[in-house]
């Protein structure tokens, strides 16, 4: 689900795409997603390569000369990992310090203690929604990611039943609610009211989060019974620490990047006015980076010093925090690469191009162009941008709760069924520890359900309001 800018998805395709040439793409990309699919699960390729194979499949198979599939591919690589790369490194940095100084297992022992049993799945959807609304999904599962594993091994948890609801938590929030990016978008290219489409937002998130949250993770967990992973689970600390930092710091620690980021968005709300001097201060200070950044500095202090650290010990617990996510990183950037060929041989234009003609309601119209998009680009910030672009007519003589429900249902739709092209995919499966086709039946249903679900709700709504 990483970020694509407005000028990315502008981006000429690598040859130009003709009526003629529909057919071909179409072919292109089942058979490039084909190819990535069958090297993994049957051929036992590790993913990267796998990735890396199955974008230039996809390049020859719809014709483009093989330099420029290339370029495609190691473009859109280097655009993911700038994008993600240092927030996963950043988060891996300051989940080793939750658990070398013993906060991580503060928050877990505090969580355990006082949300035991059944209401354990809902305690995380609850956290993973808070902490998700005003990052991007990436940002919140690497802050998320220590808790759920070690809540699911302390507390002997189906790692799916504690999974899935952070995992919806945090989907639900990428998606639909306002102040994050993607519904800020459909609701700048619509002209839709910001209160109004965030108060109908919340009424959808609710019963849609619980849901696909822990109503799903019970059938998740009998589908999928895996344990957490133990080269992704931060080892509890050991026992010879004469004391770990307070529940309430640590706390406070995690969800700074958190107060950060989303003071840069109300400020950006409320200032509106670029050149203002408050509204440039917030958005270096709660650009991910910095807020991230600013919380490994913090957690230096407030985990690390506080459980005795020296600056040696320090030091070593930052450079062990690199090595587990090299993997993770070359994966979800060949996704990336994967997803920036699709773009740029004409996938997006060409789903364009067959909904111009289709004749249905705009709310559903709005949410079948996110999800196709969704499906051929694999982010849902591509298919939130547009389809809000191609539907912001359609909005001109809506009223006010009509527009905001169009914003809803392409946030709805850009969240469709998560598959090999989407970097969200791959994080999900090499954190949790599946195989690709465990990542299907759990993320990607979930998925699902979200969009699907999320749109019952607002055409519900638009018979009503």
């Amino acid at each position: 689900m990483t970020s694509l800018s407005v000028e990315m998805l502008a981006a000429d395709p690598v040859e130009p795409i003709t009526s003629a040439g529909h057919a071909q793409l179409g072919i292109a990309v089942l058979a490039g997603i084909a190819v990535i699919v069958l090297l993994i699960t049957k051929f036992k390729v590790h993913a990267f390569l796998a990735l890396t194979i199955g974008s230039l499949a996809l390049g020859a198979f719809a014709g483009a000369p093989l330099d420029k599939a290339i370029t495609s591919f190691t473009t859109g690589l280097g655009s993911t990992v700038a994008g993600v790369g240092v927030l996963i490194a950043l988060g891996a940095i300051l989940g080793k310090l939750l658990a070398d100084s013993g906060g991580a297992d503060q928050i877990v022992d505090t969580i355990l203690a006082k949300a035991g049993g059944r209401a354990m799945p809902w305690a995380m959807v609850l956290i993973a929604s808070v902490i998700g609304l005003p990052l991007f999904f990436e940002v919140g599962i690497v802050l998320l990611i220590p808790v759920v594993l070690m809540v699911a091994k302390r507390g002997n948890y189906s790692l799916m039943r504690i999974g899935i609801p952070a995992l919806a938590g945090l989907s639900v929030m990428h998606g639909l609610i306002p102040p994050h990016p993607g519904p800020l978008v459909a609701i700048d290219a619509v002209k839709a009211n910001l209160g109004v489409t965030l108060a109908l937002g919340v009424l959808v998130a609710i019963p849609t989060v619980i849901i696909a949250g822990p109503l799903f993770s019970k059938v998740a967990a009998r589908w999928v019974d895996v344990a957490p992973p133990e080269k992704m689970i931060p080892q509890r600390a050991t026992e010879d620490l004469e004391k770990r930092p307070g529940f309430g710091a640590t706390v406070a620690t995690v969800l700074l990047p958190v107060v950060l980021m989303l003071a840069k968005a109300l400020v950006d709300i409320v200032v509106d006015d670029p050149g203002a001097t408050v509204q440039r201060v917030f958005d270096v200070v709660g650009s991910p980076l910095i807020a991230l950044l600013a919380a490994v500095l913090v957690g230096m202090f407030t985990l690390g010093r506080a459980a005795g650290f020296t600056k040696d010990r320090l030091s070593s617990t930052v450079e062990k925090s690199l090595a587990p996510i090299a993997g993770v990183l070359m994966i979800v950037g060949a996704g990336g690469g994967f997803k920036q060929t699709l773009i740029d041989v004409g996938v997006g234009q060409m789903i364009l191009d067959f909904s111009e003609d289709w004749s249905i309601p705009a709310l559903l119209l709005a949410w079948l162009i996110a999800v196709a998009i969704r499906l051929a680009t694999g982010s849902a910030t591509v298919a939130t941008i547009s389809a809000a672009g191609l539907v912001a007519p359609l909005a001109a003589d809506m009223s006010t709760s009509h527009t905001a429900l169009l914003v809803l249902a392409i946030g709805a739709g850009s969240l469709f069924f998560s598959h090999v092209n989407d970097a969200g995919f791959w994080l999900v499966k090499e954190y949790f520890g599946l195989d690709v086709g465990q990542t299907v039946k759990t993320w990607s249903v979930m998925e699902t359900i979200i969009s699907v679900v999320a749109l019952g709700f607002v055409l519900l709504l638009s018979l009503v309001l």
